[in-house]
């Protein structure tokens, strides 16, 4: 139940973003951010924590840095995954990545159950 609240929340964050950020195109309304939350989360959990195992020396001498460009590719990768999602270019997407992890983090804080 969790997984899918967490899902509906990133699709309702992917379409309010579309709308308000410049580069972004979210064709199909609320169908396309739902296949596109699945495949964020499908890329965060399988293909980013091979890049971060990749990239650990960058990582570390950046402070944590690059880790806002693996976002970034995430983001361009999904737009190849993802029929009716298109992303500009690489400053749009880390844009992009950004203010989704952020308005994430502030939503998911907010939807929790605090016994947890």
């Amino acid at each position: 139940m969790k997984i899918l609240l967490r899902t509906l929340i990133t699709a309702i964050l992917v379409l309010i973003i579309s709308q308000y950020l410049d580069g972004i195109t979210l064709q199909g309304g609320i169908v396309t951010s739902l296949i596109l939350a699945l495949v964020l989360s499908l890329l965060n959990a399988i293909i980013k924590p091979i890049l971060v195992s990749l990239t650990l020396p960058v990582t570390i001498f950046s402070l944590g840095l690059f880790l806002l460009v693996i976002n970034a590719a995430i983001v361009i990768l999904s737009t190849k995954l993802v029929h009716g999602f298109h992303v500009d270019g690489f400053w749009t997407a880390l844009k992009f990545s950004i203010i989704l992890s952020l308005s994430q983090s502030i939503m998911f804080r907010l939807t929790s159950d605090k016994n947890e």
